[in-house]
């Protein structure tokens, strides 16, 4: 099992570093990568995880492909559309620059594996844009709007030290765990 990181630890507050391009298929990279995607397999209530969320200082981050199985508010779609889930995987992010964001925003309640039972609304651009290096070190860029787009702010600040509970208002303790999440076949944001 991977250790989540939890608030109070420093790691969580410094700015990570990047990646150097010539390293992301080094064998210590890639298994960044799969100890990312352990931990979300093993967190049902999160969505996406970054580095330090793990203890490791650098400028990584998973989507998980349960993204796919969620509308663009976070709830779940119909079982016949939720089984796509299936041939998605999970989207690595590795040295994300946002590099374009709508001056629209939206305000949407956030949680994080790193804070956990505390949820906030986090006014977030609705759109946003992400430049990266994928798994294979090829640069892509990917779009999004809605719930994607929070993600992408949200494990973006992760990156920079930023707590969503740093800009959230309204912020409640909820007890939810995580087989109640998976018994309402939703996630909370994560990460």
């Amino acid at each position: 099992m991977i250790a989540i990181i939890q608030k109070g630890d420093n790691v969580l507050r410094a700015v990570s570093k990047n990646v150097a391009p010539c390293e992301i298929l080094s064998p210590k990279i890639q298994k960044v990568v799969k100890d990312l995607q352990q931990a979300l397999d093993e967190n049902l209530d999160g969505l996406a995880i970054a580095g330090p969320q793990i203890g490791v200082p650098l400028r990584i981050f998973v989507i998980s492909k349960r993204i796919f199985s969620l509308d663009d508010f976070g709830h779940p779609l119909s079982k016949h559309i939720k089984n796509t889930e299936k041939i998605h995987k999970d989207i690595i992010f590795i040295n994300p620059e946002i590099i374009n964001q709508s001056k629209k925003t939206q305000v949407l309640l956030e949680g994080c594996l790193s804070v956990r039972s505390l949820y906030g609304n986090v006014e977030r651009s609705e759109k946003a844009t992400v430049k990266a290096y994928d798994i294979e070190g090829s640069v892509f860029t990917r779009g999004a709007s809605k719930l994607m787009a929070q993600i992408f702010q949200h494990e973006i600040d992760h990156l920079e030290g930023i707590l969503f509970c740093d800009k959230a208002t309204d912020l409640q303790r909820m007890d939810i765990s995580p087989r109640a999440v998976k018994k309402l076949g939703g996630c909370s944001l994560g990460g």
